[in-house]
């Protein structure tokens, strides 16, 4: 393959769920400027990346989709193959943190059902619906955002924990399984990011100064450092790699 070619998505068609803001709009936004078409999946109205989309001249549809409720991921992928006959780039960003940071003995069972629910439970759905949709295509590649909370584990947040942990195993249960079909599955694991749901860590000097000190890059990331990445894992120069985390963390992990 030429090396022109290794990065090339034009013609491609990219299913990113939780694209309303955040990380999501950031990966849809990259993906369109790589030449894809995008189905924008959120509980909310991604007006807003959709607009972004459109200024880069690419091609979007919207679609409001709880990632936990099966009929609704039912319907994203039925809208998507309806509009583009396929999807060949499965982005599993959408996502919730610790609702709250209490005690594990004190954490409410609620609480903890609601993170399985939209970290696990619909990044099951989405891989198996989409999933579905790629068998019959002919392959494709999932992306899904886990965490460096997956892999090491923190404190008070025992929920948002295990669901990234799960979603690094679910990632590489399905790599094994749909590899035969050309579906490669992957996973990105960032540390802290710049984002709403780091918002109220970032307001409070002390707390953002004590968590820097643990990142050897002494910040947290931006969203847009997280894209370069789901580009590679998108595109034929990763066609040989499957069932991998990658890490980006600012050095956090080498420690």
């Amino acid at each position: 393959m030429n090396a022109s070619e290794l990065f090339k998505l034009e013609g491609q068609i990219a299913l990113v769920t939780g694209s309303a803001q955040g990380l999501g709009r950031e990966i849809a936004v990259g993906l369109a400027q790589s030449g894809c078409s995008l189905v924008l999946a959120d509980v909310v109205d991604p007006a807003e990346t959709a607009r972004q989309v459109a200024e880069i001249g690419s091609r979007s549809i919207s679609v409001k989709a709880d990632v936990s409720d099966e009929a609704q991921i039912k319907n994203m992928v039925e809208k998507a193959i309806s509009e583009y006959k396929k999807v060949d780039i499965l982005v599993n960003n959408a996502g919730i943190s610790q609702l709250s940071f209490t005690a594990t003995e004190d954490l409410p069972v609620e609480e903890w059902d609601k993170i399985l629910d939209v970290n696990l439970r619909g990044t099951f759905l989405c891989c198996k619906h989409v999933g579905k949709q790629m068998i019959a295509s002919g392959g494709g590649s999932i992306i899904n955002i886990s965490s460096t909370a997956g892999i090491t584990g923190v404190v008070r947040a025992p929920a948002y924990c295990a669901s990234k942990a799960g979603t690094i195993l679910l990632t590489k249960s399905l790599a094994i399984e749909w590899a035969r079909y050309h579906i490669r599955v992957n996973a990105i694991a960032p540390h802290y990011l710049e984002t709403e749901l780091t918002k109220g860590l970032r307001a409070s000097e002390k707390v953002y100064d004590s968590l820097v000190k643990q990142i050897p890059m002494r910040r947290f990331a931006k969203p847009a450092e997280i894209v370069g990445t789901v580009l590679h894992l998108s595109a034929p120069a990763s066609s040989y790699i499957t069932g991998t985390v990658n890490v980006v963390d600012g050095g956090y992990l080498a420690q």
